[in-house]
Formats: structure tokens, sequence, C-alpha cells
């Protein structure tokens, strides 16, 4: 029932919003929908900061493919089950589409590029790369969707990409590692999972958006994982154990869950800047559960994230 009655609600928001799209949750929503809104994607960007130190964590008992299979899988029997708890109705026919993307972009793409990267590279530098993925995914969304940001929502969506990637160069002395083409790879099909799951989950619980693809994926990750494991060793820590249970329900159930909820309620572009924080978080994550060093740069850099992802909640979309 309570699902049901959120389906109900989703459709008579995308129904409200008309042309709008993704742009934002429309000009009828109040500032309560807003506020929650934004506090679910907030939250879902906490959830995500904790992906790349719990992957690092995870290869310490893992492969990398092995990693992403069995997370997938994992991710997949939580959702499935939920789904099937609730007797959720199997979506329309014309959503399946959006779901293949939502599932190649953020249930498998993302997780194996960026775990490909973080082989070679460290969380931080890796987190920092990944924080273009807002102007990624707006730039995305605009092409998808039509929407028309106003200049100076594009203006602060630079200058924090201005200042992700001079922290990134800053960091890595003025080259980039030989991982940033998984990282660079990982932005776009990430980016184009985003801007799907956003649009689907104005018709239904972004629950199960993410959900749907999950269980989706699942013949493809169910065999993968399978030989996975055939050839790569497997040493179980409680590290590896604890990063691989985050990864999966955490960074890609339950973040997904609250992320792609508050997408549909305040818009894919303006969640998106919400991300500009995410790396920043991810560098205090990997001082504090890896030991990696922290530049003095780093408070500089989150002020001027900090002062950019202000600007666009601000700006009109």
């Amino acid at each position: 029932m309570t699902a049901q009655n959120s389906a109900t609600r989703d459709r008579s928001v995308a129904v409200s919003s008309g042309s709008n799209g993704a742009q934002g949750a429309g000009p009828t929503a109040g500032a309560g929908t807003a506020r929650s809104g934004t506090l679910l994607a907030a939250l879902g960007v906490v959830a995500f900061s904790l992906t790349f130190p719990a992957t690092a964590w995870g290869l310490e008992g893992f492969g990398p493919w092995s990693l992403v299979a069995v997370r997938s899988v994992l991710a997949a029997l939580v959702a499935g089950g939920a789904l099937l708890a609730l007797r959720i109705p199997v979506p329309a026919r014309a959503h399946w589409s959006g779901l293949a993307v939502v599932g190649g972009g953020v249930v498998l793409g993302f997780p194996m590029l960026t775990t490909l990267a973080l082989q070679t590279s460290t969380t931080s530098h890796a987190a920092v790369v990944v924080g273009l993925l807002p102007l990624t995914t707006a730039a995305l969304s605009a092409l998808r969707t039509g929407a028309r940001p106003s200049r100076a929502f594009w203006l602060a969506a630079l200058a924090g990409a201005a200042v992700v990637i001079a922290f990134t160069v800053q960091q890595s002395g003025g080259a980039l590692s030989t991982g940033d083409l998984y990282l660079f790879g990982a932005l776009l099909v990430c980016a184009a999972g985003y801007t799907e799951g956003g649009r689907l989950a104005r018709v239904m619980p972004g629950w199960q958006v993410i959900g749907w693809a999950l269980v989706l994926c699942l013949p493809l990750a169910v065999p993968a994982a399978a030989v996975a494991l055939a050839f790569e060793p497997v040493h179980l820590t409680a590290h590896s154990v604890a990063g691989l249970l985050w990864v999966a329900v955490g960074s890609q159930f339950l973040g997904l869950v609250v992320w792609y909820r508050g997408m549909a309620e305040i818009g894919v572009s303006k969640a998106s800047q919400l991300q500009l924080a995410q790396p920043l978080l991810t560098l205090v994550w990997s001082v504090a559960l890896l030991g990696e060093h922290l530049s003095p740069a780093a408070p500089l850099a989150a002020v001027g994230v900090l002062v950019c992802i202000a600007v666009t909640q601000r700006a009109r979309t």
C-alpha cells in the first residue's frame, strides 16, 4: 500500500511538472518538498562518498571482477526481496529501456570502471576526478530532456568543476594517473544512469527504479560472479567483508533509493550539484578509514565547492 501511494504521488508530481521534465519539481512544488528532496539527495551523496573507501577495503580480499559481480548479486537479492515482499507490479514495457540504461550505468558500468581504477589510483585521487560527475550529469540531462538551466546555474557548475580539476592537478603533481581513463569512462556511464534514473523516478518510486535495474542485471551478475570467483583468489577479512556489504547494500541500493527520490523532488540538475561535495567527503573518509594523507589544499577546495553548491541550489533551473 505504501509503495502504491508513493507511486501515485510521484505520478502526480510528473503531471504537475509538465514541460519542466527533469529540470525540477515544477513551479507548484512547495518549500517542504524542496527541503525533503534536498535532504534525501544529500543522504545519497553521503552514502556514495563512502563507496571508494569501501571498495578499497573490498579489494583487500576480493579481485576487482569478483567484487563488482558479487556486490551486484547481493544488492539485487535485497532489492528483489523487497519488490517481491511488497508485491510490486512489473514496470510497463516502455520503462525497461530506461531501466537498462540505469543498470548499465550505475549497477555495472560505474562500479566496474571505478574498481579497476582503484587498483592503480588512490581513493582521494579517484574521488576528485569523479567530482566532475555533477557537471557531466547536468549536461547529459539537458541534452536528454531539453532542459535549459539558467546562466547562473551553468557558471556556478563550471566553477565547481574548475575547483575540482584544479584540486585534482594539484594533488597529482600535474600528471594524471593511469586509472583516469577508467574514471572518465565511469563519469559518462554514471551520468547517463543518473539522468535516466531521475527521469524514471518521476513516474515510479526511486527505490523501485534501482530495484528493477538491479534485478534486470541479475542474469549477467550471477554467471559473472561464478566465473570471477573461480579465477580470482578470495581472502576474507573484516575489512573486505565490511567493504563488500557497504558497496552492495549501502551504495548500490539504499544510497540510490534516497538519491533517485531526491532527484524526483528537486530535479536532476540541482540534485547533481550536491555531488560536488562528494569528493571532499570521500577525502575525509580516506583519511579516517584508510590513513591516506590529506593535502592542505583540501579545506580551500571544500570552501570553493560549497559556495558553488549554494549558488546552484539558488539558481533557477
